[in-house]
């Protein structure tokens, strides 16, 4: 019952490897944060959000906007291009010749 609480904000048919990107990225803003020598306070003035949210992103809880997570990552000069979804991108849209 407590995967009910949290399907009220984000489908519970959300993948595995999906859920396990947004903690990949949460952990990567936690250490570029860390690397700064910032705590979450400071990123989150920097940032515009509650402290709670920083906890939020860094923790890979889906249900954070992905602005917020976005712009976390920025913040510290991370790329937004993920790894796992630039994969997940070329394995849906795989078609001869389709490479940039």
């Amino acid at each position: 019952m407590g995967a009910m609480a949290q399907g009220k904000r984000i489908s519970a048919d959300i993948g595995g490897d999906a859920l396990q990107t947004i903690q990949q990225m949460g952990a990567a803003a936690k250490a570029a944060r860390l690397q700064a020598g910032e705590g979450q306070a400071a990123a989150a003035a920097r940032l515009g959000v509650h402290v709670q949210t920083i906890g939020r992103i860094e923790s890979g809880e889906p249900g954070v906007a992905i602005g917020h997570v976005m712009g976390l990552l920025a913040l510290y000069g991370l790329s937004a291009r993920i790894e796992p979804l630039a994969a997940a991108e070329a394995a849906e849209s795989a078609k001869p010749g389709s490479s940039a």
